[in-house]
Formats: structure tokens, C-alpha cells, sequence
């Protein structure tokens, strides 16, 4: 590169490492770093001196990945290893490079994983502590072949860990008993689905970080107790998050304790259906700091709760309640009362919550910035009225099986509201909204109206014409809505990057191409079950949508095999094509197999 790039040279010879080094961390994308690696060896080491993050897939001869990246990133400090994915994914040169264009070393890779596909070992765990001494982070989702013996050389090596994930992993109480004695810099602690642990690792843990832990997550461990849980309460005294989700809890032993031993506590999300009144109102009145609650399948516990955490819990900025059969409007009126800073709720299920309850949030929570009503049956266009009136920063709602709620609400939250940016509504029957979000929704960027009966091309007209921001649009099932609808939103928003049109039925091709025309950025389209698309419409699509990255168009009786070529071969990005199998020629496979997903095959 010496030939023409004599601006490198000049680089080279004025800027020091460290001045390199610290540029390459501030370059976010991956793609971009790849390139700078290949500049030349210096910006090659450097960079790769630069890196603290790492990805990688856990199956496919992971140990051997993990041995080389070690000895070319030598500063990582954040390493995640997740088994759901391909071990070659991270170095893969692209959907159409031949292995021999590879470099040798991930020829000899894919090969590996290609004949003698298997999962992380001991041996890979081993060679993650011999070669990153400076983790701080370590994330291992569903290494189910890991064991103690590999966790033993993690903490023995990787003294300054202070993240640490074991999701689905089976390791028992010999490695968790390790990483107790040797990090006790350990901060964060994700348990869950791991089914080896018993309390005894448990409780050796919380002894060994009981100065340092400060979040714990614990679900699907049959076999750890009230025991181990309650030791925790006990030593653990700057825990500020506990997630647990259990149904074999006893309120007094576990939540009573967290309560009592962790002053500091902050965030709290529990499933436990065994939890009762008791154990709640131990919360609001010890928890003071509290700023997050989520409360998920309880069956035991009533408005005392919530009574005593709106009395209590003065900062409470987050609520989510679901299946929480026993709650009425009166819990909800002590917290809207009590915690004014609440800019979060979610209520999901709560089949006794009804308008009254959502009024008292809508009068005393100003702050409010989100609001999800999922299947509340009892909440009418009053409670979003006062949320209208009183909730004037209010950025995000959601609405999902409300069946009362109709027009009138999205009208005062699209006037009332000003600030609202993310919109999302489903099932609600009643709802048209023939103008009302396109004329008050100016910062509006991500809008989701799907299976609503109603909705039809008049109020796609009116978002046309004012969400100029608009970059998200779900309009799936709404079978009112054709090519005028979206030929306005093709016209009206340009930074649109996300479009699902499916089950709309009369959708042809005049709207694809407008889409096609007006809105270069698009990366991902749904196209399923329109019956009009063709392969002429697909082909004015990809010809000016550069980015496109998915494409999803199964059941268009109208796109063939020709069609499908078109994307693949138009879209150089493209990463995602659902298709039927017949539709996919021997040609097209072979080119672009990869990015293939079939949703029927062949019985």
C-alpha cells in the first residue's frame, strides 16, 4: 500500500501507539476496525492491542477459537461466548466467499467445525484464563459442557472478574465455591437455568463476595432455597439488584431477609407465586431506595402491598405488574399517590385494574415516559385522557388487547403528548385513527398498529404527511390499508428503515416501488401473505433500497423463484430471505444458501 497511500506513512511517523490505539477504540463499527486491521501490520497489532470486547460462537471447535484469539487480543477485558451460535460466525468473510480465499488459519477452522463439531470444554475455559488475565467480564450462555473444573481455572486466573454470566451452564458448587474465594471483585451474578447448583455454592459465594456483590439473578434453580437466598440477605449488604424467579420461595426467609440485610437495594424483579402481603410490605417499609419493581405471576399478595410500597418507596421510577390477580385500582392509587418520580408502568393481565386506576397514575405521575396496558379489559378512554393531560413527557405507550379503548384516547394522547416518539397498538378493535397521530406525531419514529380492523389508508395518509421521522412502521393484519396508505408513507418518510406490510391483501406493486423510491434506507421489509406483490413490485424495491438486510415474503403467490434471485442478487447486504422452498432455484441456493430460511419444507 506504500505505492498510494503515502497519508499512512505520514501517520505512521507522527502519531504515537497509544494516540492509534485510543483512535481505534472510538471506531464503533466492527467492519470499520477490520479495515483499519488491514492498513498494515502496525495498525494490524495496534488494533488489535485496542480491542476489550470479544464475541464468539460456542459450538464448532470453540476450544481451539478461543486459544487463538488469546494470543492476538491481549487486552481483552469483556469476552462473551454464547453456544447458540456458530464458532466460525465472527470471522465469517461474507455469505459469498469460497474457504479458499480464507486465510489458512480459519481455513483450517472451518474445516474443524465443518467434520468435528462440538461444544466448549474445560480445555477452552482454560485457555480463557491463560489468556485473558484482564477479564472483568465473562459471559457463558448455555455452555452446558463446561464444568468445574474449567470454572476453578477461570477464577483462579481471572482474579479482577466482576461480571459474570452462567446462563444454562451445568456447573455446580466447586466452581462457584471458586469463584467466591478468588474474585472478590465480583459485582454482578446471573444464575439462571443453572441446575447444578445446590446452596452450598450458594452460600459460599455470597460469604466470599460479600463486599463486592452487588447484583444476583436467580431462576430455574430447582435446587437452590430459601437457605442460600437468605444468606445473601445476610451477608451481601450492597446487593442493589436481586432478580429472582422461583416457586419454591418462602416470603420470610428470602424477600424478608433481602429486605432487612440489603439497605441498598434498588431494583427488585420477582416470580415467585408463593410471595405474600408480608414480605412486600417488609419492602416498602426497609427499601427506601427502591427505583424498580417488577412483581410477575403473583397469586398471594393484594393492594396491602402496594400500599405499604407507595408509602415507602419514594423513588420508585419503574412498575411492572403482571398476572397480579389480587391487585385493585386502590394499590395502584397508593403508588400514583406515593411515587411521583414513577416514569415507568407495565400492566399486563391485572384483570382488576380498571379506569379509575390509570386516572390516579395520569393526575400524579408527571413523569411518566412509558405506559404498557396489555390486556386490560377494564381500561377506557378516560384513564388515557388524564394520561393526556397530566403526562406531558410521555415517549412511549403500548396497548395490546384494550378493547375499550378506542379513537378518543389516541386523540388526547397524540395532542396532549407532544413528546411521544414510540407508538405501539395491537388489537384494539375500536381504534381508526384517521388523523389524529399524523397531526400531532411530528417526533414520532417508531409506529406499530397491527390486527386493527379499522385502520385503514386515510390515517396512513395523515402520518404520511406528518411523521417525517418516522423510521419504524408495523402495520401487519390491517386489512383496510392498500397502495394509497403506503405510497404516502413511502412519500412522507424517508428515513423509514423498517416495514412490515404483511396480511395486507391489497397491497400490489405500485406501493412497493413508491417504497422503493422514496425510502433508500429501508434494511428490513415483511412481506408475508400479500396476495397482489409480485416479482415486478420486488424488483423496483431492491433496485434503490441499497441496505435492505432482510426480506420476509412467504405465501405471495405472486413471487417465484425469478423474484427471490432479484433480492439476492440486487441487495449485496442482504443477510435474511424468508421464502417457500419451491420458490428457491438450485442456482440461488448454491449462491446464497446462507441467508436462506425456508418456513415450509418438504414433508
Amino acid at each position: 500500500m506504500r505505492g498510494h497511500n503515502n497519508n499512512n506513512d505520514r501517520i505512521n511517523s507522527m502519531l504515537p501507539d497509544e494516540l492509534l490505539m485510543e483512535i481505534f477504540r472510538h471506531v464503533e463499527s466492527k467492519s470499520s476496525r477490520d479495515a483499519c486491521a488491514l492498513v498494515c501490520r502496525r495498525w494490524r497489532t495496534l488494533e488489535r492491542l485496542s480491542r476489550d470486547t470479544i464475541r464468539i460462537g460456542g459450538s464448532g471447535s470453540p476450544d481451539s477459537l478461543v486459544n487463538l484469539i488469546a494470543t492476538r487480543f491481549l487486552n481483552v477485558t469483556n469476552l462473551f461466548i454464547d453456544e447458540r451460535v456458530s464458532g466460525a460466525h465472527p470471522f465469517d468473510q461474507g455469505r459469498r466467499g469460497s474457504v479458499r480465499h480464507q486465510p489458512t488459519w480459519l481455513r483450517l477452522h472451518l474445516m474443524a467445525d465443518r467434520y468435528e463439531p462440538y461444544c466448549l470444554l474445560d480445555a477452552g475455559l482454560a485457555a480463557v484464563a491463560d489468556g485473558f488475565t484482564k477479564l472483568q467480564k465473562l459471559t457463558l450462555i448455555w455452555c452446558s459442557n463446561a464444568t468445574n473444573a474449567g470454572l476453578t481455572f477461570v477464577a483462579q486466573k481471572c482474579t479482577s472478574l466482576k461480571c459474570l454470566d452462567l446462563q444454562g451452564c451445568y456447573v455446580g458448587d466447586q466452581g462457584l465455591r471458586a469463584i467466591g474465594k478468588y474474585c472478590k471483585q465480583l459485582e454482578v451474578l446471573n444464575l439462571r437455568f443453572c441446575e447444578g447448583l445446590t446452596d452450598i455454592g450458594l452460600v459460599d459465594l455470597a460469604i466470599g463476595c460479600e463486599k463486592s456483590l452487588k447484583s444476583l439473578g436467580v431462576a430455574a434453580c430447582a435446587k437452590i432455597t430459601d437457605v442460600s437466598l437468605e444468606a445473601v440477605g445476610s451477608h451481601c449488604r450492597v446487593l442493589e439488584t436481586l432478580s429472582l424467579d422461583s416457586e419454591y420461595v418462602n416470603n420470610k426467609r428470602v424477600i424478608i431477609a433481602v429486605a432487612n440485610g440489603c439497605p441498598l437495594l434498588k431494583n427488585l424483579n420477582l416470580q415467585c407465586i408463593m410471595v405474600t402481603d408480608e414480605a412486600l410490605t417488609a419492602v416498602g417499609r426497609l427499601c427506601v431506595l427502591l427505583e424498580s419493581l417488577a412483581l410477575l405471576s403473583f397469586q398471594r399478595f393484594s393492594d396491602k402491598s402496594l400500599c405499604a410500597i407507595g408509602k415507602g418507596c419514594k423513588k420508585l421510577k419503574s412498575l411492572m405488574l403482571s398476572d397480579c390477580y389480587f391487585l385493585s385500582d386502590k394499590g395502584l392509587e397508593a403508588v400514583a399517590a406515593g411515587c411521583p418520580e414513577l416514569s415507568l408502568l407495565e400492566i399486563n393481565g391485572c384483570h382488576n385494574i380498571s379506569t379509575y386506576g390509570l386516572e390516579t397514575i395520569g393526575r400524579f405521575c408527571m413523569r411518566l415516559r412509558e405506559l404498557a396496558l396489555l390486556y386490560c379489559q377494564k381500561v377506557g378512554n378516560e384513564a388515557l385522557y388524564e394520561v393526556g393531560k397530566g403526562c406531558k413527557y410521555l415517549q412511549a405507550l403500548h396497548l395490546v388487547d384494550c378493547s375499550v379503548v378506542g379513537d378518543d384516547a389516541i386523540c388526547s394522547i397524540a395532542i396532549g403528548c407532544k413528546n411521544l416518539k414510540k407508538l405501539h397498538i395491537r388489537r384494539c378493535y375500536v381504534v381508526e385513527s384517521k388523523g389524529a397521530i399524523g397531526d400531532n406525531g411530528k417526533y414520532l419514529t417508531d409506529l406499530s398498529i397491527r390486527f386493527c380492523d379499522r385502520v385503514g389508508d386515510e390515517a396512513l395518509v395523515a402520518i404520511g404527511n406528518g411523521c417525517p421521522l418516522l423510521c419504524h412502521l408495523n402495520v401487519s393484519g390491517c386489512y383496510q390499508i392498500g397502495d394509497t396508505g403506503i405510497t404516502a408513507i413511502a412519500r412522507g418518510c424517508p428515513q423509514l428503515t423498517y416495514l412490515d406490510v404483511s396480511v395486507l391483501q391489497n397491497l400490489g406493486d405500485m406501493a412497493l416501488a413508491e417504497v422503493g423510491e422514496g425510502c433508500p434506507l429501508l434494511k428490513d421489509i415483511i412481506l408475508s401473505h400479500c396476495r397482489e406483490i409480485t416479482d415486478f413490485g420486488l424488483a423496483h424495491l431492491v433496485k434503490r433500497c441499497k441496505w435492505l438486510e432482510s426480506c420476509y415474503m412467504v405465501y405471495c403467490p405472486g413471487v417465484t423463484a425469478a423474484g427471490v434471485a432479484t433480492v439476492i442478487s440486487t441487495c449485496v447486504n442482504i443477510k435474511k430471505v424468508l421464502i417457500e422452498k419451491s420458490k428457491v432455484s438450485a442456482r440461488t441456493r448454491r449462491r446464497a444458501g446462507s441467508v436462506i430460511s425456508y418456513l415450509c419444507v418438504d414433508l
